[in-house]
C-alpha cells in the first residue's frame, strides 16, 4: 500500500561503481551486489534519476555558469570540465542516454530489478524541454512565444531560436528562469498530444514516473503565469494524460513533485502519490515545528495515504546536514508515518554534501554504519501491516508542543504501534495513556530506539499508562 522508493543519481552512481570496480559499468553490467542491496532493504521502486539523453546546450551553460561553478567548487574543491554534465531536467528527447547503455541496457536493468519484485521509476518533465530539443525548429508552436517588444523589456526571459524570433525559457514564476530550457505551451492542444505521447513512450520502459514540478502545468497555474503570452489553457493536462497511460498500463504509478499546497488538487487529477512538502518543512525546520506537524498529520486519511514523505532528495539539502542531531529520530518518524516513503542515495550513510545535479563526480565522505543499520531496521518495520495499512491518531503526551516532543498511534484491528520522538536538547520522561495498553503483558511489548542500549529498562507500564525515558534527539517505536 505504501511503497518504499530509493532515488539514485544514475550518472554519479555508475561513475562511482566504475571507479570502485576498475571497469566501465553501465546499466546492463551493474554488479549483482547492488541488486541484493535493493532487495535486502525492501525497496519497492528504484528511481533512476537522470537517464535521458543529455542536452549539449545545458552542459555548455552549466560549464560557464559562475553561480553553478561556485556550487561545484563547494562540493569538490576543484573541478575538471569533464566532470560537468547537463542538467537531467533539461531534456532534448525521451531517449535513454547512450553513455549509460541506451534503451537495451535500461530494459535489462528493469528486468533484473523485476526478478526481485522491484519496479523501475523514471523522470518525466512536463513543464519544459531543452533548448536543443528534437521538436525545434519544426514545432515552435509547442512553446511560449515572446515578441520582440517583450524581449526588449526582459531580455533574460527568452531564447532567440531563429533570427528575431524568441521563445520563453522554462520557469517557476517565483524564481529566475531555467536558461537551458524552453517553456512548453499548454494553451496549444498539440503540446498536450506531444507530451502525452512522450509519457506513453516512457511508460513502455518503466513502471512509474516521478513528474517534475507537476503543479506548474495545472490549468490555473499555467494561465496565471503564461496566458497573456499564449492564450488560455482550456483543459487540464494531467487528467487525460494519466488516464491515457493507465488505459495502456493499468498498474503504472504516478508520483508528482508538488509544492504550494497543490497536493490534494493533483491527487484529484489522478496522481497516485504527491510530494509532502509541508511534512518536510515542518520536521526539518530548526527547531522542529511540532504544532504544524501535528495538525498536518491529522489531516483526512484519504489525503494522507497519497502523500510521499521524505527527508531529502536531489533538490533538498542532505538530511544529516540539515537535521543535525535530530536526523535519526526524523528518519524513524518519516518511515513510520502513512504514505509513500522516499529515501535518497547515500541518505542511509549520513552523507552531508548535496551533489549539484550537473556534476558527474561525487565528493568522498565518511559513512556512518550505525545510521545505515538503523535504516535497515526501519525498512523492516515499514513493511509490517500496522505501518502499511494502519490508520493514525495523535497521542496526548504529558508535554507541551514547546517541549519538542510528540507521538502518534498507528493501528489495525490486530496490531498497534506507538511512535514517540524527542526533538529537544534535553532528556524527558514521557507518559501517555491508551486503552490498548490496559492489561498488556510487558513481555508482549517490542521497542526500537534510535539510540543504543536496552531501552525497555527505561519503560514502565501501569494499567493503561506507559512511562518512558527519552534521551535528547531520540525516537522510539513501541509495537504490541
Amino acid at each position: 500500500m505504501f511503497p518504499l522508493v530509493f532515488e539514485i543519481n544514475t550518472r554519479v552512481w555508475l561513475r562511482k561503481l566504475s571507479d570502485r570496480h576498475n571497469r566501465k559499468i553501465t546499466l546492463a553490467t551493474v554488479p549483482d551486489e547492488e541488486f541484493r542491496f535493493f532487495s535486502e532493504c525492501g525497496f519497492d521502486y528504484v528511481w533512476l534519476m537522470g537517464v535521458w539523453q543529455p542536452s549539449r546546450y545545458s552542459k555548455a551553460i552549466a560549464t560557464g555558469h559562475p553561480g553553478l561553478r561556485t556550487t561545484f567548487l563547494e562540493h569538490l574543491g576543484a573541478v575538471d570540465p569533464d566532470d560537468i554534465v547537463s542538467s537531467p531536467y533539461s531534456i532534448p528527447s525521451y531517449t535513454v542516454n547512450s553513455a549509460l547503455g541506451g534503451e537495451k541496457e535500461l530494459k535489462a536493468f528493469r528486468e533484473k530489478l523485476g526478478l526481485s519484485g522491484i519496479r523501475l521509476m523514471l523522470d518525466f518533465v512536463p513543464n519544459h524541454l531543452a533548448l536543443d530539443n528534437r521538436w525545434l525548429p519544426e514545432h515552435p508552436e509547442y512553446f511560449i512565444p515572446i515578441s520582440a517588444d517583450e524581449q526588449r523589456h526582459d531580455p533574460e526571459s527568452c531564447f532567440e531560436y531563429a533570427e528575431g524570433k524568441y521563445l520563453a525559457y522554462g520557469k517557476d514564476p517565483y524564481f529566475p528562469p531555467w536558461t537551458d530550457t524552453l517553456q512548453l505551451n499548454y494553451a496549444n492542444p498539440g503540446t498536450h498530444e506531444m507530451m502525452t505521447g512522450n509519457l506513453l513512450t516512457i511508460a513502455g520502459q518503466c513502471d512509474a514516473v516521478r513528474c517534475d514540478v507537476a503543479m506548474l502545468v495545472l490549468k490555473n497555474v499555467f494561465n496565471t503565469t503564461w496566458s497573456n503570452l499564449s492564450g488560455p489553457m482550456s483543459d487540464e493536462f494531467w487528467t487525460t494524460a494519466i488516464k491515457t497511460v493507465k488505459d495502456h498500463h493499468p498498474d503504472f504509478l504516478f508520483l508528482a513533485e508538488s509544492y504550494w499546497n497543490k497536493e490534494w488538487e493533483l491527487q484529484q487529477l489522478g496522481f497516485d502519490f504527491t510530494y509532502d512538502k509541508p511534512f518536510y518543512d515542518y520536521i526539518t525546520h530548526v527547531p522542529a515545528n511540532i504544532e504544524k506537524l501535528m495538525g498536518h498529520m491529522q489531516a483526512q486519511w484519504h489525503y494522507q495515504k497519497h502523500l510521499c514523505r521524505f527527508l531529502e532528495n536531489h533538490d533538498e539539502p542532505r538530511a544529516a546536514e540539515k537535521m543535525g542531531l535530530n536526523n535519526s529520530a526524523a528518519a524513524l518518524v518519516m518511515l513510520t508515518s502513512p504514505g509513500m516513503h522516499l529515501v535518497h542515495q547515500d541518505q542511509m550513510e549520513g552523507f552531508k554534501k548535496k551533489i549539484p545535479v550537473q556534476l558527474l563526480l561525487q565528493a568522498e565522505e565518511k559513512e556512518h554504519p550505525e545510521l545505515h543499520a538503523l535504516y535497515r531496521e526501519l525498512f523492516a518495520l515499514q513493511k509490517r501491516a500496522v505501518f502499511q495499512e494502519g490508520r493514525i491518531e495523535w497521542l496526548h503526551l504529558n508535554a507541551s508542543n514547546s517541549s519538542y516532543c510528540f507521538g502518534y498511534h498507528r493501528f489495525t484491528e490486530n496490531e498497534h504501534a506507538f511512535v514517540i520522538a524527542n526533538f529537544s536538547v534535553t532528556g524527558i520522561e514521557i507518559a501517555f495513556s491508551h486503552p490498548v495498553l490496559l492489561n498488556l503483558a510487558y513481555e508482549g511489548i517490542n521497542l526500537l530506539s534510535t539510540v543504543e542500549g536496552d531501552k525497555k529498562n527505561s519503560m514502565h507500564l501501569a494499567a493503561d499508562t506507559l512511562h518512558i525515558m527519552l534521551a535528547p534527539h531520540e525516537g522510539v517505536v513501541i509495537t504490541c
